[in-house]
């Protein structure tokens, strides 16, 4: 399935994270997108993104990606924002929570998917 709208994006972020999908996840974004993370710094493409989010499906991470407000940027640019809470699993079993303010902006393709352009999940933090 993919993102036909901009809400679209985090909820399906969400899906596949909460699946441990981590291809479904790297399909979420451009193929020369940002991430912006606290621990890694500024991501930019699919490797980098790849590499990343395999940290957070090895953790078993579970999310709720919480409300979101979407403001329309044109035809086909959106800021997205939400507040998330996370669940992550270490392999001892302890469980961390996290949480975050997050601020993306994703774009409509060609084909008419929605992806992310810029992710960064702790910009309102």
């Amino acid at each position: 399935m993919h993102a036909t709208t901009p809400e679209d994006v985090d909820r399906l972020f969400g899906e596949r994270v909460n699946a441990g999908d981590l291809d479904g996840l790297v399909a979420l974004y451009e193929p020369d997108a940002t991430l912006v993370t606290q621990d890694a710094g500024t991501l930019q493409g699919h490797a980098a993104i790849r590499e990343y989010l395999s940290g957070l499906t090895a953790m078993k991470a579970t999310i709720d990606m919480g409300a979101l407000r979407v403001v329309p940027a044109g035809r086909d640019l959106a800021v997205v924002h939400h507040d998330w809470r996370a669940t992550l699993t270490t392999p001892d079993g302890r469980q961390t929570p996290l949480t975050g303010k997050a601020t993306e902006i994703v774009r409509r393709q060609s084909d008419g998917r929605w992806l992310f352009a810029l992710d960064d999940p702790d910009m309102r933090g």
